[in-house]
């Protein structure tokens, strides 16, 4: 009952067109921003006791982010939500033709635990921004953050358009059955199926933000010492629990000796002989998950690693060489600090290797050749693909990141998020005089006025934007200039001619 009325209220606060003002958005915009300056402490302090996350990297992999995204917001939404003029034909020349952003309604966002307050501020921003109401679920895995996520936010931001709900499955499914206008949905892919179907019987479009096993290519010619540097952060930050963490190595055999020695020293360099006592080594968020990653290691001997400590849910940094590539390891997402090896001949094998299993969420590719970069790039398919480096290409909003096929659907980031949480409405705005022009679609048609009506329908697209505009007029300024200037210039070699027949004529 608590749910039904939090959605109403959202509901008939959005109905009553209280978030249709740019300066309303603005200012909620600007109280979430608030939120995150004065309560960074306490944010960290919740990260600390779910996932034993550093207060150091709660800025680094959370916060500045969110922050980014609330920045762009502001200063670009002006620009996002104004209509966009679009081309038009000849039977609309005079007309005014444009898309206009406008709000969805009430959006549910279903948060992850594994970044609690990126994974579910990032889409409430773009919520805000494009104008909805949005009820906001996060885990009940992540139960601190959770908490004080439905503590905090009804303190800065409208109480009725932007609710918390927090619980467990039940109170998911519940939710589930009532009707949004958009559902943002960031986890499993299992769990993602079940989000999908449960919206399909209000016919709710939405957002699967899933994940997938994100291979990791290490090309022999490449720095192999950069490259595994790069490659153990993205892996065992947040103790391996991100959805674009490289999830295995692709390497030819005779380098992974290599690749095994310098991620092992890495290792040492970032966590010291012992990452248990670590402070910027993470916990496996509860005893299920834990259970699951161990037993993933059953039946192999860690190259690297390998110990843990089940009263703690500590799981050490691991490295595991010639796993098979059918191996239940490598059907499942780890989401864990397990990083398997699988040898492959050369990058045709790799490439192949990637195209028989699902799309994944990210590529990586450490080649120091642009070309056969390119070729992999051009011969795979991925949501994301970061080239010589890992997770990078989620810092930049102007990217959109998003999965493609088991990997997820729709995109979100900067302006992505807003197109993805608006409708795009086709807008066609004309007047009630020049009727002469319409009378060729009317009947009784004949063979003329069919003519006319395809000659118009099949005309060029014409855009009348104002840049095209101004450009035009310019271009139309210049050629005109031009024009005098050439006509003058033969104005004066006319008369000099004439002048010189004249002398000509006096001295014979």
């Amino acid at each position: 009952l608590e749910k039904m009325q939090a959605v109403k209220r959202a509901r008939e606060a959005f109905l009553s067109g209280r978030t249709r003002p740019l300066e309303f958005r603005l200012q909620q915009l600007h109280a979430l921003q608030r939120m995150l300056t004065e309560k960074e402490t306490e944010i960290s302090t919740a990260l600390k006791q779910d996932i034993n996350r550093s207060q150091y990297d709660t800025p680094l992999l959370e916060l500045i982010g969110i922050e980014n995204e609330i920045k762009l917001a502001t200063e670009k939404l002006a620009e996002w939500a104004a209509p966009r003029p679009v081309e038009r034909n000849l039977l609309t020349i005079s007309d005014e033709v444009y898309i206009q952003p406008e709000p969805l309604g009430v959006v549910l966002i279903i948060g992850a635990w594994n970044y609690p307050w990126a994974l579910t501020l990032l889409p409430l921003v773009g919520a805000i921004a494009a104008g909805n109401g949005a009820v906001v679920k996060p885990s009940e895995l992540s139960e601190f953050s959770s908490l004080l996520l439905r503590a905090l936010l009804p303190r800065y931001l409208d109480k009725d358009l932007y609710p918390v709900v927090t619980g467990g499955v039940s109170e998911t499914q519940e939710l589930l059955k009532l009707r949004f206008d958009h559902v943002f949905y960031t986890g499993s892919g299992t769990v993602g199926k079940v989000v999908m179907e449960a919206a399909a019987r209000h016919l709710t479009p939405v957002t699967l933000e899933l994940g997938g096993k994100s291979p990791c290519y290490i090309d022999k010619d490449c720095d192999i010492r950069v490259a595994c540097r790069r490659i153990t952060w993205g892996k065992f930050v947040n103790c391996g629990q991100t959805c674009i963490a490289p999830d295995f190595i692709l390497c030819e055999p005779c380098i992974q000796g290599r690749v095994v020695d310098r991620i092992r020293q890495t290792l040492l360099e970032f966590y010291g002989a012992d990452p248990k006592c670590s402070p910027d080594y993470g916990r496996i968020i509860n005893q299920r998950h834990f259970n699951r990653i161990m037993g993933l290691m059953e039946g192999y001997t860690p190259v690297v690693g390998g110990q843990s400590d089940a009263l703690q849910r500590y799981i050490a940094p691991t490295v595991l060489k010639d796993v098979p590539p059918h191996s239940r390891m490598m059907q499942e997402e780890i989401f864990g600090p397990l990083l398997p090896i699988v040898a492959v001949s050369d990058m045709d094998d790799a490439i192949r290797f990637i195209n028989e299993r699902e799309k994944p969420l990210a590529l990586y590719i450490f080649c120091s050749d642009k070309k056969a970069t390119k070729r992999m790039i051009e011969e795979t398919s991925s949501g994301g693909v970061t080239v010589n480096d890992v997770m990078m290409h989620y810092t930049l909003s102007s990217l959109p990141f998003g999965g493609v096929g088991q990997s997820g659907m729709g995109r979100y980031h900067g302006k992505h998020t807003f197109d993805q949480l608006s409708h795009q409405r086709a807008c066609l705005v004309r007047t009630l005089g020049m009727e002469s022009v319409n009378l060729a679609r009317y009947p009784p048609q004949d063979r003329r006025r069919a003519r006319r009506v395809r000659m118009a329908l099949k005309s060029p697209m014409i855009d009348m934007s104002k840049r095209t505009f101004i450009w035009a007029v310019i271009a139309t300024i210049i050629g005109f200039a031009l024009f005098i200037t050439l006509l003058v210039i033969l104005l004066i070699a006319s008369g000099l001619n004439c002048t010189c027949w004249y002398w000509r004529g006096f001295y014979n």
